[in-house]
């Protein structure tokens, strides 16, 4: 019952390419705000994507006149930016990103709960927080869903169809090797914050080559320093927390196949 309108000139914006959008709920009232920042630079931009919080929904912190401070979400991307005449043309794997970002973003600013602290993306329990984003990625893989949006940029023509199968097919070959690697990373994650003694005789390397051997078809390198580059759980906020990307990916497909249950093209199915 949302709907996503475009609102620039409403808020103040650090680039000429960030776009402010307004969320209404189905009588058309603003239930929350987000920022879009959608284009690589380089020179003051670090690399990725993320969705971070500008505002929580907070009573407490409403302005003289509203009964509550709306969220306020900020959702920043790394793509190709527009060169001349030619518009960005993402990637699918752009494409999935933004899906991602915006199912973190939609947690965010469709929260009912008014206390800024556990509103929101606040206090969720690591087992969901990447729920809603890998849910949304789903959608990436919906044939009508993606042949709306994917057309040829000077003809109009949609995706064709065996391009369109291509896709279906690259996302499960080798899903077994990425689950693994998953439960690779989630592993060493949660024994270097439970178990592992820094003093002791081994090294996090040792733990991180003990759990590979189980975890992986093929050992890594003796040199292999994965871990110096796992800015996941050392600098992005994920300590202990990574192994809920492989759970919340169970959560996510359980709840879009409720969806599917439903029928995906069935907008008034519940």
């Amino acid at each position: 019952g949302i709907t996503v309108e475009a609102a620039d000139g409403l808020a103040p914006v650090w680039n000429s390419d960030v776009k402010f959008y307004c969320v209404k709920d189905s009588s058309n009232s603003p239930v929350a705000y987000f920022y879009f920042d959608p284009y690589s630079r380089p020179s003051e931009k670090r690399g990725g994507a993320w969705m971070n919080v500008v505002f929580s929904r907070s009573s407490v912190l409403a302005r003289h006149g509203s009964s509550v401070r709306l969220p306020v979400a900020h959702m920043v991307c790394n793509q190709m930016p527009p060169v001349g005449d030619k518009p960005s043309l993402m990637t699918f794997r752009e494409v999935e990103t933004v899906f991602h970002e915006f199912g973190h973003a939609l947690q965010h600013m469709l929260t009912r709960q008014d206390e800024a602290f556990v509103a929101g993306i606040s206090g969720i329990e690591w087992d969901a927080v990447e729920l809603p984003s890998q849910f949304m990625e789903n959608w990436c893989y919906h044939k009508n869903t993606l042949l709306s949006i994917a057309k040829h940029y000077e003809t109009g023509e949609p995706l064709p169809e065996e391009i369109y199968a291509k896709l279906v097919a690259a996302k499960n070959f080798r899903a077994g090797t990425f689950s693994l690697r998953q439960i690779r990373f989630a592993s060493v994650d949660m024994e270097l914050h439970t178990t592992y003694d820094p003093s002791g005789p081994v090294s996090v390397y040792d733990v991180d080559r003990r759990v590979a051997e189980k975890t992986q078809v093929l050992a890594p390198l003796p040199e292999d320093r994965f871990l110096c580059g796992f800015s996941h759980i050392f600098a992005g906020g994920y300590a202990a927390g990574y192994y809920s990307y492989k759970w919340a990916e169970v959560l996510s497909a359980d709840a879009f196949s409720a969806f599917e249950d439903v029928g995906l093209d069935n907008e008034k199915g519940h």
